[in-house]
C-alpha cells in the first residue's frame, strides 16, 4: 500500500504539472524577462524663471523590434525617454501614441535593438480570475523584478476605446512605483495587461493593483483595422445627450492620437474638463453619430462597426458623421488597414 500510495501521489503532481497548475515561475522569468524594458524619463518644467529637472522610472515590453508598449503617465510630458534592455543596450525612444484614459502609451525606438525578445500579446478575454499571473519591472528602479499573484477581478471605467469598454484587470500580485508600464504575463509567458495603478490607504501597495487589459490596448492602438482605433470616447444616452445639448445619443470624443488614421481624417477630442454626476469626461470634443452610415448610439452599435470593419480592403476609405459646432460633419479616413506599424 505503501508503494501504491507513493505511485499516486507522483502521478499526481506530474498531472498537475501538465495541466499547468503549478506554473514554473523560474522558467517562465527566464524564457520571458528579456522583453522587458525600464523606462527612463527627464522632464524640464520652469518655476518662475528657473528650469526644474525631474526625472523618473518605469517599466515597458516590447512588442515590436522597435516598439516599446508602457503606460502613458509613465512617459506623459517627458522630453527625454531612454529605453534600458537586459542586456545594458541603452535607447532614446519618442512617444508615437498615447491615451490617458486608457494609460497605454507607445514608443517607437530611434533605433533598433540588434536582438530583441519580442513579448507576444494574449487574448485577455480568455483569462479567468483566479489564475495565477506575473508581473516583470522596475519597482523603485529595481530592473528585472518578479512578482507572482492572481487575476483578481475586472473592472470598467464607463469610458471606450477602439469601440469597445476601456478594461483593467485586477491582481494581488505586487506592484509599486517603477512597475507602471510593465507587462503583466498569463501562465503561458503572454501578455495580459500593461501595469497602470494601485489602490492604497498606506501608500505603499495594499494588495490592490491593476493593469490595462491587453485586448484594450490593441483596440486602443493596435488593431489594424483602424476603423475604432486611435480615440478614446464616452458613450451618451439620450438623457446626458439632452441635457448637453445634442441632437442624438453618441460617442462623444474624449482624446485623439494625433498620427492615427481617425486622428490624420480630423476626428477632434474634448478640451473642457467637467464633472457631472460624478462622471469626469471631457467637453468640446466631436460626437460620433454614424461611421459609414452605422447609427453609433450605444456600445452594441460598436460592436456591429467593428465587426463590419474587418470586411473593409486596405484601399477602402469610410466616412465619419459627427455633430461639431452646432452642425453635422462629414469626415473621409482612409487606408484603414493602414495602422501604426506601416
Amino acid at each position: 500500500m505503501k508503494y501504491l500510495a507513493i505511485i499516486v501521489l507522483s502521478l499526481s503532481f506530474h498531472l498537475a504539472q501538465a495541466s499547468g497548475a503549478t506554473p514554473d515561475f523560474a522558467e517562465l522569468y527566464q524564457t520571458h524577462s528579456d522583453s522587458v524594458v525600464t523606462v527612463y524619463t527627464t522632464t524640464v518644467s520652469r518655476q518662475g524663471n528657473m528650469p526644474r529637472t525631474s526625472r523618473g522610472v518605469g517599466s515597458g515590453v516590447v512588442i515590436e523590434q522597435d516598439r516599446i508598449l508602457t503606460a502613458a503617465h509613465v512617459v506623459d510630458g517627458a522630453q527625454v525617454i531612454d529605453v534600458a534592455f537586459v542586456d545594458g543596450a541603452r535607447i532614446k525612444a519618442d512617444v508615437i501614441a498615447s491615451l490617458e484614459s486608457s494609460d497605454i502609451a507607445l514608443l517607437k525606438l530611434r533605433q533598433s535593438h540588434p536582438d530583441p525578445q519580442i513579448a507576444t500579446l494574449a487574448d485577455s478575454d480568455l483569462v479567468r480570475v483566479g489564475s495565477p499571473v506575473f508581473v516583470i519591472g522596475a519597482p523603485f528602479g529595481i530592473s528585472q523584478t518578479l512578482s507572482v499573484g492572481f487575476l483578481s477581478g475586472r473592472m470598467e471605467r464607463g469610458l471606450h476605446a477602439g469601440g469597445a469598454p476601456i478594461e483593467f484587470l485586477q491582481t494581488d500580485t505586487a506592484i509599486n512605483t517603477g512597475n507602471s508600464g510593465g507587462p503583466m504575463f498569463n501562465a503561458d509567458g503572454e501578455v495580459i495587461g500593461i501595469v497602470s495603478f494601485i489602490l492604497t490607504k498606506s501608500g505603499g501597495f495594499d494588495g490592490i493593483g491593476f493593469a490595462t487589459s491587453s485586448n484594450t490596448a490593441k483596440q486602443a492602438l493596435l488593431s489594424s483595422s483602424g476603423v475604432l482605433a486611435g480615440f478614446e470616447g464616452i458613450m451618451l444616452d439620450e438623457r446626458m445627450a439632452r441635457a448637453l445639448n445634442y441632437p442624438a445619443p453618441g460617442m462623444l470624443v474624449q482624446r485623439v492620437v494625433g498620427d492615427s488614421i481617425v486622428g490624420v481624417a480630423g476626428l477632434r477630442a474634448g478640451e473642457v474638463h467637467a464633472d457631472i454626476e460624478g462622471q469626469s469626461l471631457l467637453l468640446g470634443g466631436d460626437l460620433i453619430l454614424e461611421i459609414n452610415g452605422m447609427v453609433c448610439r450605444t456600445p452594441h452599435d460598436f460592436e456591429l462597426v467593428r465587426d463590419t470593419s474587418l470586411e473593409l480592403h486596405a484601399e477602402d476609405s469610410y466616412s465619419i458623421s459627427v455633430f461639431r459646432e452646432g452642425r453635422v460633419v462629414e469626415l473621409i479616413a482612409g487606408a484603414p488597414l493602414g495602422g501604426l506599424f506601416d
